[in-house]
């Protein structure tokens, strides 16, 4: 069984990950895990936070002359902003930011201080995820999976994305600040960001993730819990602030008569199998169908904005507004790189389940 586990908080000395049940043999280089966490630390509308950081991953063990050994992968990310915190006394947080996990967390744990919930649900701790995913792309890459990922649409300004390959489309969004394959939607797109930073306020969106080359297969539709389709929403759905998973066609399905909405099978000329439309997004009844996964997942603004909000001192019990924490504008084009990130876990997991073994 895969399987991964994240410690460590946003301004503690490091990020830490595990990564159990990889096979032996697969080869790994910091680098490329090193040009994911850039990747992630990308994009216009992101905070000072950004500034500080230089994302570099260790792996301090599991690996050997290169190779994976079998045994679990550690891996360490360093906080540099822990040198700015280091020694000095935080006053405690006891405004709860709506939109946040804040409240929620002190009333799960009993804190009165939300300090510790902020530091542990604080996005930084996706960093680790991009790293374990680099883990899982090279896994994938094994057996000719690719992953890929454009932002869709900033602030309400919608791309146009073109008929076009999705490994094209990703070329094209890397050469973007925003991540958008559109280039006529990525100037508005930044007008909307601006805007939102003189208002002292944040921005959401969309963003796209396809995974090509996965083999049928994949999942299950025996229980409910081995659906595939079911285990990338909930891996989507975990990156802090997306609040909508949809595979495929997803809601624009449900408007759609039967005779529309599904794909077609037919046989080319060489006997093979062939699907003219891709509307399930390669997911179909809990199992992939061969053709590409489309994920697309939707973010809702940052919770912390310069502008305070209103919200209760939960000490005083009298009404407060929220104090600004350093933060992004938007972080729309970081979550789809966080998005590529968990879909590959879950695809790598499940080609593991159907065709794994103790080495590669």
């Amino acid at each position: 069984m895969l399987r991964f586990l994240t410690a460590g908080e946003s301004h503690g000395p490091c990020l830490t990950g595990i990564v159990d049940g990889l096979p032996a043999g697969l080869a790994l280089a910091e680098q490329a895990i090193n040009d994911d966490l850039r990747r992630r630390q990308g994009g216009y509308g992101r905070g000072g936070r950004q500034s500080i950081e230089r994302d570099q991953v260790e792996i301090l063990g599991g690996l050997d002359r290169g190779r994976t050994t079998g045994a679990p992968l550690a891996l360490r990310i360093a906080n540099r902003d822990w040198e700015n915190v280091r020694g000095k006394e935080q006053p405690p947080m006891t405004v709860p930011r709506p939109g946040h996990a804040d409240l929620a967390g002190a009333l799960k744990y009993g804190f009165t201080d939300m300090r510790p919930v902020a530091e542990r649900a604080s996005a930084r701790e996706t960093a680790m995820r991009v790293a374990v995913g680099a883990v899982a792309k090279a896994l994938l890459a094994t057996r000719g999976v690719a992953v890929y990922s454009y932002v869709t649409e900033i602030g309400g300004v919608a791309a146009e994305i073109p008929d076009a390959p999705p490994q094209q489309l990703h070329a094209v969004a890397e050469d973007s600040a925003l991540r958008c394959p559109d280039a006529a939607a990525a100037p508005a797109m930044t007008q909307r960001i601006d805007q939102a930073r003189q208002a002292g306020d944040s921005l959401g969106g969309c963003f796209t993730v396809v995974l090509t080359g996965v083999p049928a297969g994949l999942g299950s539709y025996v229980q409910w819990d081995r659906r595939l389709d079911g285990l990338l929403a909930q891996a989507l759905m975990s990156i802090p602030a997306i609040k909508g998973v949809e595979i495929g066609d997803g809601f624009a399905a449900a408007r759609l008569r039967g005779l529309e909405a599904h794909d077609a099978i037919h046989l080319d000329p060489s006997g093979a199998l062939v699907r003219p439309t891709n509307h399930a997004g390669g997911v179909e009844g809990g199992v992939s169908n061969g053709q590409p996964i489309v994920i697309r997942a939707a973010m809702k603004p940052i919770p912390t904005t310069v502008t305070p909000q209103h919200s209760v001192d939960l000490t005083t019990r009298l009404a407060a507004a929220t104090s600004y924490v350093r933060s992004d504008v938007c972080a729309v084009p970081a979550a789809s790189v966080v998005g590529e990130a968990m879909a590959a876990w879950v695809v790598a997991v499940a080609l593991l389940d159907r065709q794994g073994g103790d080495t590669l």
